[in-house]
This record gives C-alpha cells, sequence and structure tokens, in this order.
C-alpha cells in the first residue's frame, strides 16, 4: 500500500552562500500535479504536489539557474510530468528517465528530443528493491549508442554487493547520494571505501546530495561533510550537487533547502572546484 508522505519546508531562509551564475541543481523531482499528472497506482509513496511553479520559484530564490529533473518512482514509466517541465523551461532543464518493458526505439527518441539523457534505477529496498538485472543489461545496449548515462539509487549495502557490476558498467554512470552511507560508521566503513575505489573509472560519477540522508546526526547535517569532501578530493571532474527537492522519503529530519545550499562551501572549500562541479561537471554531462 502507498504511503503517504511529507512535503517540503515551506519556508526555504536565504542562505548565506550566493551560488555562482550557472548553478545546476543536477538531483530535483517534481511531482504533480496530480490532477494533470497521475501518481503511479503501483506506486510506493504518494507525495504532496511539488509542481513545476514550486521549483522554479524554490531556483530563483536560491540563485540557481539550471537543473536535472530525476523523474521519481511515484510517477512510474509515465514521464509526461518530467518532459513537459523541460519543454517549458527554456533550455534551463534536463532530466533522467523510468522506463519498463514498453518503450520502443521511438519513444526513446522522442525523450531524447525532450531532454532526457539517462535511465535511473532503483534499488533501495523501501522503494521496491533491485530492477530485474536482464531487463538492466537490455537498457544498457539500448542506451550506449545514444550517449545516454544511468543513474543509480543504491542503498549503501549494495555498494558492496554491486561492485563487480559497477566496474564492468560500459557506459557512464551516476551513484545517487553519495551512495546513501551511514556518517555514524564513518569514513573508513566498507561501503565508503568501495564508493571511493569504484570513482577511480573514468566512467564513474557520484552526487554529494543528500546530506539529511547520509547524517547520522540531523541538522544542520555536518557530519555528512567528510563524506563529501573525500569524494570531491578523489575525482572532482566526476562530481555532481544537487538539492534533492521536494526530499521525498527523506525520513526524521526534513532539511531546509537555503541550509543545505550553505554546505556547499564547507563541501567544497576552493571556488574553482566548486566552479567545476556546480557548473561545468553538469554541462559536460547533459549537455547544457
Amino acid at each position: 500500500m502507498s504511503k503517504l508522505i511529507d512535503g517540503p519546508d515551506p519556508h526555504p531562509r536565504r542562505p548565506r552562500f550566493v551560488v555562482p551564475r550557472g548553478t545546476c541543481d543536477a538531483h530535483c523531482h517534481i511531482f504533480g500535479p496530480a490532477a494533470r499528472f497521475p501518481y503511479a497506482k503501483d506506486g510506493t509513496y504518494i507525495p504532496p504536489d511539488a509542481p513545476f511553479e514550486a521549483l522554479c520559484a524554490l531556483h530563483d530564490f536560491l540563485g540557481i539557474d539550471r537543473a536535472v529533473i530525476v523523474h521519481a518512482s511515484c510517477h512510474g514509466a509515465d514521464m509526461r510530468v518530467t518532459l513537459d517541465a523541460i519543454a517549458r523551461s527554456n533550455g534551463r532543464f534536463r532530466g533522467t528517465a523510468i522506463i519498463d518493458e514498453t518503450y520502443q526505439d521511438a519513444d526513446f527518441q522522442r525523450m531524447h528530443d525532450g531532454g532526457i539523457r539517462a535511465v535511473r534505477f532503483n534499488f533501495v529496498r523501501h522503494l521496491g528493491g533491485r530492477p530485474d538485472m536482464a531487463f538492466f543489461q537490455r537498457t544498457i545496449d539500448r542506451i550506449t549508442p545514444m550517449n545516454w548515462h544511468l543513474i543509480l539509487h543504491l542503498d549503501a549495502v549494495d555498494l558492496v554487493e554491486f561492485r563487480g557490476l559497477f566496474e564492468s558498467l560500459p557506459l557512464p554512470f551516476v551513484i545517487d547520494h553519495m551512495g546513501r552511507v551511514h556518517a555514524a560508521d564513518g569514513l573508513d566503513q566498507q561501503p565508503f571505501r568501495v564508493l571511493l575505489d569504484v570513482m577511480k573509472a573514468e566512467n564513474a560519477w557520484v552526487k554529494i546530495c543528500g546530506s539529511e540522508r547520509v547524517s547520522s546526526m540531523g541538522p544542520p547535517f555536518t557530519d555528512a561533510t567528510p563524506f563529501a569532501q573525500a569524494l570531491v578530493a578523489g575525482a572532482p571532474d566526476r562530481i555532481l550537487w544537487g538539492t534533492d527537492w521536494p526530499h521525498p522519503n527523506v525520513g526524521k529530519h526534513m532539511p531546509n533547502d537555503g541550509s543545505l545550499v550553505d554546505l556547499l562551501p564547507v563541501m567544497i572549500p576552493d571556488a574553482t572546484v566548486r566552479q567545476q562541479i556546480l557548473i561545468d561537471n553538469p554541462a559536460r554531462l547533459y549537455g547544457f
């Protein structure tokens, strides 16, 4: 049965840190409105509407110019909500897809023309668990010639179990939310050591978003910053950042998006590297 989840903090505070022009929120979602874009009947959760206009208002408030809309499982393989947002963005948005076995070549071409550049696979247990691996492989074969990439949403334990799979992938792949490691387990925990090793490959990318998911201490989530710093030190040219707005299934502590922006200079103290991560890397991967 689908569970109802909370919406984002409706009162983001003005961040002290001013992001540079051209900053890309490389991980955010749009939900609904359900009256126009219904939620999947077999979804594991039902969110409050978080439509295109609300995301744009947040980005205007935070000073963010570009975005990658990560199509979420609450909309299933119905891509209309994400394609609509990209079409309305005047070139400022790209997106990632969730697909099923019904998708044909014409559907992939339609998505590509509409600004989709990746397919996302969910391994997280509370969201339904790992995909069918034969379908996973068929998808890789299909999207590699299109110069798309994979987005992988994992639990920390999956980093260890699927290390061999990651190292065999023939196309770029992006691991969400720092691999959802647990800050309380420390930098030397096996999943994070595996993630650092996986990131040595030139086709491996990771998002240093989801501090609220990694943190064990709660707000202001600073116990997650050493993990981001270690990832940045290892592969600054293959790091992305995002808000994860509107923070679905976030757990105990709903973050304030202004506070998340203020973690940026802590996670990435060097201004040149921040430019690379906030602007140059997403522009290269998504073709802005």
